[in-house]
């Protein structure tokens, strides 16, 4: 699987965005909606009560199928991509810690927070059709529903934020250490589907200055 990414640097840390093959979104997706019909899968898989997310629910992906649907082939094609173009490196080891799904839905919403690992991000298996709209109608940006990736402070030629609409397929990933947020949503009843995890890579390009 040769993965096409884009790399952008908004602020300090490079962040890459891919897209999903649709074979490995459908098998997730499958075994997602199967767990959530499985009260005692969803139970035993709960990982929401070591995520900061306040949202509908939060469970691990097993690990065997997160190999079997192709998800972890992907993120390691992926993060060997990113860290060969942002610094000339090539890692030996790419180790998922967790990965898991996040079903947000109206008026829910994920804190600043930041994860454990090396590399962390971020995907997106559902969207709702619509966000909602803004309280005031004259303002010309929305943000519910918008993923926000922050670094830093806001100076003088230096942006500290930057927002994300989540599009169905998309894939964002990141060091560990960013810090981001996710906005609620308004309006209808749909879910916003997410799947992230956290990865090791070799120390010797991790930590290398």
């Amino acid at each position: 699987m040769n993965e096409k990414i884009l790399i952008f640097r908004p602020f300090g840390p490079s962040i890459v965005k891919a897209r999903m093959p649709n074979e490995v979104m459908d098998s997730l997706n499958n075994y997602i909606d199967s767990t959530i019909k499985d009260e005692e899968k969803s139970k035993e898989l709960d990982y929401g009560h070591k995520l900061a997310g306040n949202v509908n629910q939060e469970f691990r992906i097993s690990q065997e199928h997160a190999k079997k649907s192709g998800w972890l082939n992907f993120l390691g094609n992926v993060a060997q991509g990113y860290v060969k173009q942002s610094i000339g490196q090539k890692i030996t080891k790419f180790n998922i810690i967790e990965t898991w799904v996040v079903r947000q839905f109206s008026n829910e919403y994920n804190p600043t927070h930041w994860h454990s690992g090396h590399l962390s991000g971020v995907g997106y298996l559902k969207v709702p059709s619509s966000y909602g709209e803004t309280k005031q109608k004259n303002k010309t940006v929305n943000l519910n529903g918008n993923l926000q990736l922050i670094h830093g402070s806001q100076q003088f030629l230096s942006k500290s934020l930057w927002n994300i609409k989540p599009e169905l397929g998309d894939f964002y990933m990141f060091p560990n250490y960013l810090m981001h947020s996710v906005f609620p949503f308004t309006g209808t009843d749909q879910e916003r589907r997410s799947i992230s995890f956290n990865a090791i890579v070799d120390d010797s390009v991790y930590y290398e200055t």
